[in-house]
């Protein structure tokens, strides 16, 4: 082989481009000595034949062009060469030698120009090289194809990555043979393909055409020969492989196969005019292949079907003529079948569309008859005139009136599909669907009120008796004037529950939402209507849903509203629960005054303590207090029970608890300071029971104490320790779940050094208590019977157990108090509790939250109780059931205190 140089004249091979040798690898050039051993051919031993071929097999894995593997071979011994040629896909250029084989080799430079091409095989004389640009060759790169596969006789275009298959694409493309194998692989991508995807059978085509745009390589391939993988050369991409061309099928009798070959057109001529996605195709094909050519009539029907690539490889892998076209034929009539299920979809979908135009169309007809004759109107005329009949029922102000006014005159000359008519009758239909000027009619009957109050809820007589007077006053006034109440409670007491009956007692619409949580004040005030989506407030939608303008509107767990950079809603909330403003409420969206002072307004608030103070001033509290167990214990009994029976859809006299089952129930698994809690136990005892009745159980199931442990577990709740000893003394307190005792005890840790360590998780003012009372307390140790040097010297502990919760407040001075004294006197205190705020001169000042510490103490079976002087009117008030059977002492000065608590002292 020859190169032209810049004069036209040939060049060895040797002085080819750089580029034309292999990258990375240099082909192996035998000594002398390893050509007289291979022309030995006797004398080789296995170990050498191994090691020359591992050399061969090294040049195999480079895509070598032709003029290198013509180099290669002129260097490899005579023995190798051969097979060298042979697996690189040059077989047929294996040189016939004569006697001499320099004279071979010569032949071979003078007679080969075919860089990629192969030869037949040389004629017995002469050693001399045929052409072989249009021989197949039977080394040939692999294109691994994951879609379907293709069929001799086909000329498809191919879409492949070019980062990944553009080289061997290109070395492919500049080869005179042009010859690539596509086959197809059991893989998702041909990218991740791998040797053992690869189908036995593939195609041999030609590459027509390559083109490379935005990353992805364009490549058009003439499919020209079954052939099946003999052994791969290469076996990572670029794949390639040594290949066998499968012959043309044997031949069968002409009349079977003119039989089936007619059998696959008229299959074909059937398809024709039921798939509109093939026309072209079937009429191109129809053209071309005819009975007398049923291999390639075979071949490019299948390859008209829609199957599987796991069918169509079945049919290419199919060499006998009679069996492709048997499999063919099978793909064919499925073809027919989807065909004819397609056109029935197609033809019903018509239909359909056909009957909906027509109805569309002989709408518009009665329409445009109808506007004619002026029996219709159109869209705009026709929301308009529903505006105006809305408005006929209502009692607008006169701004809102100008307002309607001047947006209707706005929505008549708008186009219906423009955003601003859209807004215009968003903002007409909420002014339209207001309550304006309609309210709902009180039921002005003290007796039934009191009735429905006494039917829902149990106790809470100072709540009742506070609705009560309210609608009193609406009695006598013949109207009953908005009014804001806030009740505020431990949670499970009924808070909520009461807003539900306050509306029943009057007859009047209810609303709820929950203010928890809020930070927007647009949720309060609406927002502008100048942003998309945008709608009024809570308060105006509750009077829209309500649709009166006296409605209860309750507003729970306002103690729990926040605020952010969007505002702060408590002060939004200012306006609306101020009976001096909130006759003209203003909302953003609206835009309007609506008048808000016939609203009654419910809050609930579990404490005041987060509430701002200004808004806590425009409302009328209402303290709701936790229950005791005498109280659950009826409440089980009278709503919480059956109300779960029901639920269950038992009936009543299926399920038993007694009087001690239920005490046990409350007193060990509910004891806070509501009864939700209590209602769930009620719940899961129902539950299991209802599964034992389902089980054949007898009839009355009855519950015992005995029997909770198998219903609930374990006991949640445990009797208090009774912590005793010198300087352990219990105290009470409140939190927003109710009354607790709360024991506290203190500790000389040692004598060296003077000191005062405070643990217990306790809040700034409850450690200001705590140095209070040390220091009140050092400076009158002597008059209480306490050695003044043990002061001196003691490093003392003050501890609050329950370190995990949080504990804040002054209530507990006076016990933080005696248990120092009760330390420094070496002497317990009696069983008993107390609660006060102490100052550095004795004095004790009232505290809050009497009768949830009254409770708290009964429920720990204190009977004994110390309270502030100045909490004797708050005691007063407390229920005589809650009182019963406690010793109060009121106390104005701790120097009292002492003569109380420690036995014998004077």
């Amino acid at each position: 082989m020859h190169h032209q140089d810049s004069d036209g004249e040939p060049t060895p091979d040797s002085a080819a481009p750089e580029q034309d040798k292999p990258e990375n690898k240099a082909a192996p050039e035998p000594t002398e000595n390893s050509d007289e051993a291979s022309g030995e051919e006797s004398g080789q031993d296995s170990e050498q034949n191994d090691a020359e071929h591992d050399g061969l097999d090294t040049l195999l894995e480079d895509m070598l062009p032709l003029a290198m593997v013509e180099k290669l071979a002129e260097k490899l011994p005579k023995a190798l060469r051969e097979e060298f040629l042979k697996r690189m896909g040059r077989e047929k250029m294996a040189i016939e030698h004569t006697d001499n084989e320099d004279q071979a080799e010569s032949a071979t430079e003078s007679e080969d120009d075919d860089e990629n091409g192969t030869t037949s095989s040389s004629s017995a004389s002469g050693g001399k090289l045929a052409r072989a640009r249009d021989v197949m060759p039977t080394r040939i790169p692999l294109l691994p194809v994951a879609s379907r596969p293709f069929f001799p006789g086909q000329a498809v275009p191919l879409l492949m990555d070019a980062g990944h298959w553009g080289r061997t694409i290109e070395t492919v493309a500049e080869s005179d043979h042009k010859i690539i194998g596509i086959v197809l692989v059991n893989s998702e991508t041909s990218e991740s393909a791998k040797v053992e995807n690869f189908r036995e059978i593939g195609t041999a085509a030609r590459v027509h055409r390559a083109a490379e745009s935005e990353g992805k390589l364009q490549v058009l391939v003439e499919c020209l020969q079954r052939f099946r993988i003999n052994k791969f050369t290469r076996r990572r991409a670029p794949f390639a492989a040594l290949v066998d061309y499968l012959p043309e099928p044997a031949p069968v009798p002409e009349d079977e196969v003119k039989a089936y070959a007619m059998a696959v057109i008229n299959t074909i001529k059937e398809l024709l005019p039921l798939n509109p996605l093939y026309v072209e195709e079937l009429r191109m094909f129809l053209d071309r292949f005819g009975p007398d050519d049923p291999s390639h009539l075979a071949d490019f029907a299948a390859s008209l079907t829609t199957s599987t690539k796991i069918q169509l490889q079945e049919v290419l892998e199919a060499v006998p003529l009679m069996k492709r076209m048997e499999k063919v034929l099978v793909l064919l009539n499925k073809e027919l079948e989807l065909a004819h299920a397609q056109q029935t979809i197609r033809q019903s979908v018509e239909e359909r569309m056909q009957k909906t135009q027509r109805e569309f169309f002989l709408r518009e007809q009665l329409k445009a008859i109808q506007k004619e004759l002026g029996i219709a109107k159109d869209d705009r005329t026709a929301e308009v005139d529903r505006f105006k009949d809305r408005l006929k029922k209502l009692t607008l102000s006169e701004e809102a009136q100008k307002r309607v006014d001047e947006e209707m005159d706005k929505m008549s000359i708008l186009e219906t599909g423009s955003p601003e008519y859209s807004v215009t009758r968003n903002y007409l239909d909420w002014i339209t669907l207001l309550p304006w000027g309609r309210h709902s009619k009180d039921k002005l009957n003290l007796k039934r009120a009191r009735r429905v109050l006494d039917r829902d809820h149990y106790g809470l007589e100072d709540v009742k008796d506070r609705i009560l007077e309210f609608l009193a006053v609406g009695i006598m006034k013949g109207e009953i004037a908005g009014s804001i109440i806030l009740l505020v409670g431990p949670p499970g007491v009924g808070k909520t529950s009461i807003g539900h009956s306050i509306a029943d007692a009057l007859g009047r619409k209810f609303y709820r939402f929950s203010v928890g949580g809020i930070r927007d004040e647009a949720e309060i005030k609406g927002h502008r209507r100048t942003y998309i989506g945008a709608m009024p407030g809570k308060f105006l939608q509750a009077m829209k849903e309500a649709g009166t303008a006296n409605p209860v509107i309750m507003l729970d767990e306002i103690d729990k509203i926040g605020a952010s950079y969007h505002g702060d809603p408590a002060s939004a909330l200012l306006e609306v629960l101020d009976p001096e403003q909130n006759n003209d409420f203003l909302d953003h969206y609206l835009d309007l005054r609506f008048d808000l002072s016939k609203v009654l307004f419910v809050c609930t608030a579990n404490q005041t303590d987060s509430i701002p103070g200004p808004l806590l001033d425009r409302m009328e509290v209402i303290q709701l207090s936790g229950y005791i167990a005498s109280e659950k214990l009826a409440i089980a009994r009278k709503y919480l029970l059956p109300r779960q029976i029901d639920k269950a859809g038992l009936d009543r006299d299926t399920l038993k608890l007694d009087t001690k089952t239920l005490r046990a129930l409350i007193e060990g698994y509910a004891r806070d300071a509501g009864v939700r809690r209590l209602e769930k136990q009620l719940g899961k005892i129902v539950r299991k029971c209802t599964i034992k009745l389902l089980e054949d159980a007898p009839r009355p199931i009855t519950v015992t104490e005995a029997d909770l442990k198998d219903y609930l577990g374990s006991p949640v709740f445990r009797d208090e320790r009774k912590l005793s000893g010198p300087g352990v003394v219990t105290g009470l307190a409140w939190t927003a779940m109710g009354g607790a005792t709360l024991s506290i005890e203190a500790q000389c840790t040692h004598n060296f050094t003077r000191g005062f360590k405070l643990t217990g998780q306790l809040g700034d003012v409850m450690k200001e208590s705590a140095d209070i009372a040390y220091g009140y307390v050092v400076s009158h140790a002597k008059e209480f019977g306490a050695d003044v040097a043990f002061f001196e010297n003691a490093f003392i502990h003050l501890h609050v157990p329950a370190g995990a919760t949080p504990k804040d407040g002054p209530s507990a001075g006076v016990t933080m108090a005696t248990a120092l004294i009760s330390l420094a006197r070496a002497q317990p205190v009696k069983r008993l509790a107390m609660t006060g705020e102490i100052t550095l001169t004795g004095e004790i000042f009232p505290v809050g939250g009497i009768r949830e510490k009254l409770i708290a103490a009964r429920r720990a079976g204190i009977k004994e109780i110390l309270l502030p002087e100045d909490n004797r009117g708050e005691f007063d008030e407390v229920p005589e059931h809650v009182r019963k059977g406690l010793i109060i002492h009121f106390v104005s000065r701790f120097t009292e205190v002492p003569m109380l608590v420690f036995r014998g002292l004077q």
